[in-house]
């Protein structure tokens, strides 16, 4: 592990804009704040996400999606320890192809593999597989969001097929970069209730290069990030998945928009982070929840082209205030004080968080 001393800075304002045709923002000055750990670096892994386990006692687990060898790597939480991996190359229950985004709720691990073309569901911690869905419906999924509904989970995956030139779709053939599965949970068995395909094929809601997504519930919004170098923003859905018309960070964004996460407070109040990546000049924009105001920007010290985040706003050993996590250029894992950004930030902390 990398073990490194914090920093602090001051942070600027800017104003988010909602439609693509403004004119660009002032671009906001990120303020470096210093990681507290990366994990062991190996490159012929393929970090791609990360998503955290935790049994409320002793076990603090990060997991990390590894494209290249096919596997979730397994990592103290609270550490950045290698604690084992999972998985394995293939295309049975349990194994895994090129897996992509992950999300865990409870004591599931909810995997998405771009080469095996479907959405896989491990039981944590024996990662013992529950369910897979979409072999027959995706074509090229990377990123996932879940919604806990009454009768089971709402699954939101994008996915990003190409043309035989490994081009962008016509507009017309772009009705299907949002995937929703309606899956039921009962007695400890998943089922398949509904699929449906969804994305404007016109104007500026269309979806032209999508990777990451993430929800609020309480404010009936679904933020998609669209990669596309001439469409660099994200474009804001309800949580049925419907266009609301709307876009958000045009302007505000250098490169492409990756990793999203939502800190909730209890109070309806709290910050999206929204990962600016670039080799170079990586930022996490701090967006207020409610009204999605541009408030600050930061940078790590070692932190880079970062494709997963995760945010886990709860306590840690080590990280009373919870911590932020980030994939480092595709080969480990750099987690940042999360009390220690927002006081960097002047940012105010949630009295109590929301799970």
């Amino acid at each position: 592990m990398l073990l490194l001393a914090g920093c602090a800075g001051q942070a600027s304002m800017l104003t988010m804009h909602e439609a693509s045709d403004q004119d660009a923002a002032t671009p906001i000055a990120a303020v470096e704040v210093t990681e507290r750990w990366l994990t062991q670096r190996n490159e012929q892994d393929n970090v791609d996400s990360v998503a955290v386990w935790t049994d409320g006692v002793d076990r603090h687990w990060l997991l990390a999606t590894a494209k290249e060898s096919d596997i979730l790597i397994i990592y103290d939480a609270a550490t950045g320890e290698r604690l084992g991996q999972a998985g394995g190359t293939g295309n049975a229950s349990g194994e895994l192809l090129r897996p992509n985004g992950i999300m865990v709720l409870g004591n599931m691990a909810w995997i998405v593999e771009r080469d095996n073309h479907r959405l896989q569901v491990l039981s944590l911690p024996d990662f013992e597989p529950l369910g897979i869905f979409g072999q027959d419906l995706l074509s090229k999924p990377y990123g996932l969001w879940i919604h806990k509904v009454a009768e089971g989970y709402r699954v939101f995956i994008t996915d990003s097929y190409e043309t035989a030139d490994e081009q962008v779709p016509p507009d017309a053939e772009l009705d299907r970069r949002l995937h929703r599965f309606d899956i039921n949970a009962q007695d400890g068995l998943l089922s398949l209730v509904s699929h449906q395909v969804l994305g404007p094929v016109e104007g500026k809601g269309r979806l032209l290069k999508v990777e990451s997504l993430w929800g609020d519930p309480d404010n009936d919004r679904l933020l998609v990030a669209d990669e596309h170098e001439t469409h660099l923003n994200v474009k804001l859905f309800d949580i049925e998945g419907g266009y609301t018309g709307q876009t958000l960070l045009d302007g505000d964004l250098f490169y492409e928009p990756e990793g999203i996460a939502l800190e909730r407070c209890q109070d309806g109040s709290g910050y999206w982070i929204v990962t600016d990546q670039d080799m170079d000049d990586n930022r996490f924009l701090i967006l207020q929840r409610q009204s999605m105001e541009v408030l600050a920007a930061f940078t790590g010290i070692e932190t880079r082209n970062t494709d997963g985040v995760w945010l886990h706003p709860k306590p840690l050993p080590g990280f009373p205030g919870g911590v932020f996590y980030a994939v480092h250029d595709d080969g480990n894992v750099a987690a940042f004080d999360w009390a220690e950004v927002q006081a960097t930030l002047n940012l105010e902390p949630c009295s109590a968080v929301k799970p």
